[in-house]
Order: structure tokens, then sequence, then C-alpha cells
């Protein structure tokens, strides 16, 4: 299956990360002003709240453009990830648990997928539709439930 690209390679597909990667290279030239725009096209355009101080690595996409995709700043994606549309990856606020998640390569997250506070995605992991991830989940696992539970396919 061929996946479109948000880069200058192949096809260009506007979404939410072209935004995020757009707002990311103005933050770093220091033009914050631009960075904001891009934020609020991408809110405007797509729903989606993914700010420049994320980091999501090369490759990762957002299914249907991104609708309502919600990322907290310090969270850190990685690369060829797969992201549904109405994802949240955020923070815990007020439960004493501080942190972003860390999402490794290679994941699957699901439609409506809420992945909370300073949990670890390893890599090559799904994310079911719907689910609560508050626990990290190891490689190569599929996390499902509210709360999300394992249920196949951990890699030792």
């Amino acid at each position: 299956m061929e996946r479109p690209s948000d880069g200058l390679g192949g096809r260009v597909y506007v979404n939410a990360i072209s935004f995020y990667r757009f707002g990311r290279l103005s933050r770093r030239l220091r033009l914050v002003p631009l960075q904001r725009v891009a934020e609020a096209l991408n809110l405007l355009a797509f729903s989606a709240s993914i700010p420049a101080r994320a980091e999501i690595g090369d490759g990762t996409i957002c299914e249907h453009r991104g609708i309502g995709v919600v990322v907290h700043p310090g969270a850190v994606i990685g690369r060829r990830c797969r992201i549904l549309p109405h994802v949240v990856v955020g923070g815990r606020g007020g439960d004493g648990r501080t942190g972003a998640p860390r999402i490794g390569d290679d994941v699957l997250i699901g439609t409506g997928a809420k992945i909370l506070g300073s949990v670890q995605i390893g890599d090559g992991a799904r994310v079911g539709a719907n689910a609560v991830v508050i626990a990290d989940v190891p490689a190569g696992a599929t996390a499902v439930g509210i709360p999300a539970r394992v249920t196949s396919g951990a890699r030792e």
C-alpha cells in the first residue's frame, strides 16, 4: 500500500503533520510568528493541536489528514508511525504524574485512542481504537480497552 507523502519527494499531501513540520521549521529559524500561524492553521483546517515543540519522526503520518489529533508539547513520537483521527497524546494533569508520552517507531495508534502521562509505547506496538493507555506498552504488543491492557504480541 502506497502511503501519502508530506515531503517534496512524492505526492504532496497536506495534513496536520504538514503544518506541524512548517511550524517546527519556523521555530528552528526563530520565526515565532510563522510558527504560531502554522499552529493556528492546523487548528482551523483540521481541528488538530500539534505544537512545534513536540518531536515527531520522519515518515509519521496522520491518516484522514489528522482530524482532531491532539499532541502534548513534550511528546516524542517515533518514525513511520500511523496516527488515526481523534487521537490524544497528552499529559495526565492533576494526578501528580508529570511528563508526556514517548512513542517508538512503527507504532499504529487507532482512532480515538488516548495515550496519557509519561508512558512509553514500544517499537511496533499497536494501540486499539478508543483505548486509554495509562501504563507502558511493550514493543510489538497490542493494547486495547479502558484502561488499556496488553492482549498479544509483546516482544521480549
